[in-house]
């Protein structure tokens, strides 16, 4: 990730968040400018970082804080969206700070920005009330805010923070919650006193885990064993627990879940006003986001590296990106740009917003030797594929080592369809994408 050049700090009322060098529609820009302005709702935004704050240094199974990691910032135009996930890689959380919160106007690019321990104990300090004016760009993220103590003087304090780097598996990670984000469906919401009456009743960080299905009830919503209508399955209730700092500016909780019954991965969305925060939880609370598989897929399609390269030369930070419009705009088939987009979103390029149901565009910097350094798997289907052969019907051999695996993959059907004798198969089925000998039956029959 991009090196930051100045460090976090806060002295005499003003606070400067330190933010990398950007890309953006001009290139990588060592100065850039995304946002200069008051921001509309101090409180409400503070917090937000915070909670960022929160889940990127923690890591919920079997819980321990640890370093800080860096949030990726986007100005997208119509609003800025923060990102990051946890130690664990098992909840990923994204801040979106709408144009109503803003008084100023919202460029556009990419960075990676600095919230380091010091700087939040600064931020508690901020409430409901106080007047922060923002400037994001060269010198960093800086904020004049005017606080007057009881007895008439002015807050001043000073503190230096060490900034530190994104970890490379977060574009991985953001790769494979875009394609999970697509299967999330809306479940049930909770509005005014019960949203926030929700949050308050969430265990602590280091509270014993609770697995369930979320409820909705006429009072709120109960974690239960069994699944009822519209209910939501979470594992590890705690894994939410960074949402209390927002509890008293909560004005409605969305709850979305996968189709059909099966425990899997779970989201929640915070709506506040001028802001809302998502988060996003793995199936099992031991299980990462950077480890799913889910874009194993798409990458082993080769036909859609020429769509992707062409819808790449079309994104220029986009809010939200409409499949429709991008199939019109280039002529192509609507699964050949949808394919396309997903396997854009291994390098970080795109992510999915649930409640705009669109891919929106962020830049990272880009690695081609990344799809294959960060999918093992495809690496080793590749080197299976001339040991792999077609025997009758629907029914293939792939010889590993010394073992010949029986791969079932029915003519006309995807890989959620296929099976094989291995030991990945036995145990994940799909659900984790693909295993190696499936992916080498695709690769081969795409020969």
């Amino acid at each position: 990730m991009r090196e930051f050049k100045s460090i976090s700090g806060l002295y005499d009322g003003n606070l400067a968040l330190s933010i990398a060098p950007a890309l953006t529609p001009k290139g990588i820009e060592e100065n850039p400018l995304f946002f200069h302005g008051e921001i509309v709702n101090p409180a409400i935004i503070a917090g937000g970082l915070l909670v960022l704050a929160d889940i990127v240094s923690t890591r919920y199974f079997q819980y321990v804080p640890v370093a800080q990691k860096d949030p990726v910032l986007s100005a997208q135009g119509d609003r800025l969206r923060a990102e990051c996930f946890s130690a664990c890689n098992g909840v990923y959380a994204r801040l979106d700070i709408f144009q109503t919160a803003l008084d100023g106007e919202i460029l556009y690019g990419t960075t990676n920005v600095d919230i380091g321990v010091k700087l939040r104990q600064a931020l508690c300090k901020i409430k409901q009330g106080d007047k922060l004016k923002f400037l994001i760009g060269d010198e960093g993220w800086k904020s004049l805010h005017s606080k007057k103590l009881s007895d008439g003087t002015l807050l001043t304090d000073i503190l230096i923070e060490r900034p530190v780097q994104m970890p490379d598996r977060w574009i991985r990670a953001l790769g494979n919650c875009a394609v999970l984000h697509q299967k999330m469906k809306y479940k049930f919401h909770l509005e005014g006193m019960q949203a926030k009456a929700f949050i308050a009743g969430l265990p602590p960080v280091t509270g014993k885990e609770q697995s369930g299905w979320l409820c909705p009830t006429k009072t709120g919503a109960i974690l239960k064993l069994r699944e009822e209508k519209d209910s939501v399955y979470i594992s590890g209730l705690h894994r939410l627990s960074g949402l209390k700092r927002l509890m008293s500016h909560a004005n409605r909780i969305n709850f979305y879940a996968p189709e059909g019954s099966a425990p899997g991965q779970m989201m929640i969305e915070v709506c506040m006003s001028g802001a809302s925060i998502t988060l996003s939880l793995t199936a099992k609370s031991y299980e990462g986001y950077s480890g799913e598989g889910a874009l194993l897929e798409a990458l082993s399609d080769l036909e859609t590296l020429e769509c992707a390269d062409r819808i790449d030369n079309e994104l220029n930070f986009e809010p939200k990106i409409k499949l429709e419009k991008i199939s019109a705009s280039l002529g192509a088939d609507k699964k050949n740009v949808h394919d396309a987009m997903e396997l854009l979103a291994v390098s970080g390029k795109l992510g999915f917003d649930v409640h705009e149901n669109a891919f929106f565009h962020r830049e990272l910097p880009d690695d081609p030797d990344r799809v294959l350094k960060d999918n093992p798997r495809l690496v080793a289907a590749k080197k299976l594929m001339e040991d792999t052969v077609f025997v009758e019907d629907s029914l293939w051999y792939v010889k590993s080592g010394e073992t010949n695996y029986r791969v079932i993959y029915p003519e006309g059907s995807g890989v959620e369809n296929a099976k094989c004798t291995c030991t990945w198969y036995l145990k994940h089925r799909n659900s984790r994408g693909p295993c190696k000998h499936i992916l080498a039956v695709k690769l081969r029959k795409g020969v």
